[in-house]
């Protein structure tokens, strides 16, 4: 082995390793304030805890009659707040009985 091309080797090998310590990417900060987040993706304060419906709007594209994209519509969300680990049956079928006080 030739002792230039060793030098050579190691110069390269120094030069990355201070190039990626160096350019190394910090992780981003986490958020400040957590919200919970429902599976559609939308805060739970967007939710009616009595009926699990969803008030928040979807942005959908919208088509004319022969097909040709015509724009933007806002379509309400068809989530019903399912987050788990309840059972699906508490979500989907109406309370039989009023809420205990």
């Amino acid at each position: 082995m030739d002792p230039i091309s060793l030098a050579v080797g190691a110069a390269l090998l120094a030069a990355g390793f201070v190039a990626g310590r160096i350019g190394r990417r910090r992780p981003p900060a986490p958020p400040s304030n957590p919200q919970p987040m429902c599976g559609c993706g939308h805060p739970l304060s967007q939710h009616d805890t009595g009926t699990n419906t969803c008030y928040a709007e979807l942005r959908r594209d919208a088509y004319d009659k022969r097909g040709r994209w015509a724009g933007h519509t806002w379509v309400p969300c068809t989530c019903r707040q399912y987050v788990g680990p309840r059972p699906i049956d508490e979500v989907f079928v109406p309370r039989v009985l009023p809420p205990a006080d």
